[in-house]
């Protein structure tokens, strides 16, 4: 089938180069004219595992194709999907500006009745609401459908294709089964539902794994004060079916475009529809607890942090990804210069990204080894592979004083007690 897709960031690119591998022929339409640009190139505005190849593969095959001309993208296309970006705005309500910017283009564009799939994450009603949006401006009759999407940065190719489930949301039964169609080739589960329940499940699965997160976070701490192991407390309830293994490493608490901003949103729902949710409420408030934690074990430690030198291994949120957006490194990062502290930073491929947020307050580098250099603390704060896997004794080599907050916990303690390093990690006992 011919599909549009509107909207080329992480979601949208992976969206259009996935549905093309599956023999789809896919338009993927953005305003920004340079990264249009970039793309028909073969070139992709972010890292991303696997992506590059994916649409490379599919532009030499004429299954892929990108414009900044939406006539072009809508004129022979009865399938479009929307995947641009809903960031959080304030008081946590999402920011519905460039899907309302889309549905106008959409509305003023198309040339035939059209089924619109919402692939952005948007609060619970918003399809009914573009679906009178667009109706009121053009003649044509356009049916709604939510799919939403599941993909994790860092693996979301991989969880395209490997995906659980497959929710398709919508009232029309002719458009489930064309969106039923168009997903058969990946051979994947498929759930169909009303339009308001599919955009819950989306914010409700979000929801849950956060506070699935902030749960353990908070027995990391009982676990330092009983001197009990948090992993292997962890281990032990991931072993009930029940509970899984499954987001339950304790850290310095999650980040990235989606846990804090759906969080945020399904709280705001609830409160403009007179409904309270404590429980998330806390998960977020111990999600921002949990991000200074290793600041305040550096305090204890050392007392004053004024002039001291440290070195942060990794900016963004996650590993596999350069998106630095709510990384509990730039907020550790932040709190430290206001401490005085003088920061030294890597991370594989987010610096630059990093310092669109940090600008030179701190510095940056691009190896480990120049990051520790007569460092006075280390803090792990994303678990890349070259940082988990960073030997132990380079940091009694290169550091001031080898001493390391590991907020990944990314070595065993009976490894670390092997080298002259003072070792805090989360929910375990310090090594000294």
């Amino acid at each position: 089938m011919k599909v549009t897709i509107v909207g080329t960031g992480h979601v949208g690119l992976v969206t259009g180069a996935c549905l093309a591998e599956i023999g789809h022929e896919a338009t993927c339409y953005d305003i920004d004219s340079d990264k249009i640009e970039l793309m028909k190139r073969g070139k992709i505005p972010f890292y991303e595992p696997r992506l590059i190849e994916l649409v490379n593969n599919n532009i030499e095959n004429d299954r892929l194709s990108f414009t900044n001309n939406i006539r072009e993208a809508l004129t022979y296309s009865e399938i479009i999907y929307i995947t641009v970006g809903t960031p959080m705005g304030l008081n946590g309500k999402v920011n519905l500006h460039y899907l309302y910017d889309a549905a106008d283009q959409i509305a003023k564009n198309i040339t035939q009745k059209v089924i619109i799939i919402i692939k952005s994450t948007v609060p619970i009603g918003t399809n009914r609401i573009i679906k009178e949006r667009i109706e009121a401006v053009s003649k044509f009759e356009i049916e709604m459908v939510s799919n939403p999407e599941f993909l994790r940065e860092g693996s979301a190719v991989h969880d395209t294709f490997f995906a659980d489930r497959i929710v398709i949301g919508t009232d029309d039964k002719k458009a489930a089964e064309l969106v039923e169609e168009i997903n058969k080739p990946f051979g994947l589960p498929i759930f169909k539902t009303d339009l308001q329940s599919a955009e819950l499940i989306k914010y409700s699965s979000n929801a849950f794994l956060a506070t699935k997160i902030s749960f353990i976070n908070e027995i990391s701490q009982l676990c330092e004060e009983l001197g009990a192991n948090i992993e292997d407390v962890a281990h032990g309830m991931g072993l009930d079916s029940r509970i899984g293994p499954y987001f339950l490493s304790a850290g310095i608490g999650y980040g990235g475009s989606c846990f804090p901003k759906d969080v945020s949103a399904l709280i705001h729902t609830a409160t403009e529809h007179g409904a309270e949710l404590k429980i998330l409420k806390a998960a977020n408030l111990v999600n921002m607890k949990q991000q200074e934690v290793l600041v305040e074990k550096a305090k204890l430690r050392f007392g004053s942090l004024q002039n001291r030198k440290a070195a942060i291994l990794g900016l963004s949120f996650k590993p596999n990804t350069d998106d630095v957006r709510e990384s509990p490194a730039l907020r550790m990062a932040n709190v430290l210069i206001e401490e005085g502290v003088n920061i030294t930073a890597f991370d594989p491929v987010s610096n630059e990204n990093a310092k669109k947020q940090l600008g030179d307050d701190i510095d940056y580098s691009s190896s480990i080894e120049d990051a520790l250099l007569n460092a006075d603390m280390a803090f792990i704060v994303t678990d890349w592979d070259v940082i988990k896997n960073f030997p132990l004794s380079q940091y009694e080599k290169l550091m001031q004083t080898p001493i390391l907050f590991d907020g990944r916990n990314c070595y065993s303690l009976e490894e670390v007690s092997q080298y002259s390093i003072e070792y805090f990690s989360i929910g375990r006992k310090g090594v000294i």
